[in-house]
């Protein structure tokens, strides 16, 4: 098979695990809003929440991923969650207009999307 032939289907699998991912987000993140709504969470305990949502979406979207992928499923994965970190800053800066976002949690979202990813990928 020709090599661009075989990078676009892998670039086809990447937006197609990205796509997967955000699905599992809004379904967590509905399930989290349920909670929210019946029980009164301190606000340490729904960011745990919402990273446990990062970390379960990019697995997902990196074993998706590192299924369709034959070779260096991992990378593939880390992909996923690198893409996946860079479309969440992007809407969530498009979204906030107070100010820039804290650079700890930005470092701290990245390193849990792209390691939930790359572990999704291994696994796979």
């Amino acid at each position: 098979m020709n090599k661009a032939v075989t990078q676009n289907k892998k670039f086809i699998y990447v937006l197609e695990g990205l796509l997967f991912s955000y699905i599992i987000t809004a379904i967590l993140l509905l399930i989290v809003s349920f909670l929210m709504l019946n029980f009164e969470l301190s606000g340490s305990v729904i960011s745990g929440i919402i990273n446990v949502t990062y970390i379960v979406s990019t697995f997902m979207g990196g074993f998706f991923v590192g299924k369709k992928t034959e070779h260096r499923k991992f990378i593939w994965g880390l992909v996923v969650g690198v893409f996946y970190f860079i479309i969440l800053m992007l809407v969530s800066l498009l979204m906030n207009r107070v100010g820039p976002l804290p650079i700890g949690s930005l470092i701290t979202v990245f390193i849990i999307t792209g390691l939930g990813g790359m572990l999704g990928g291994m696994i796979s």
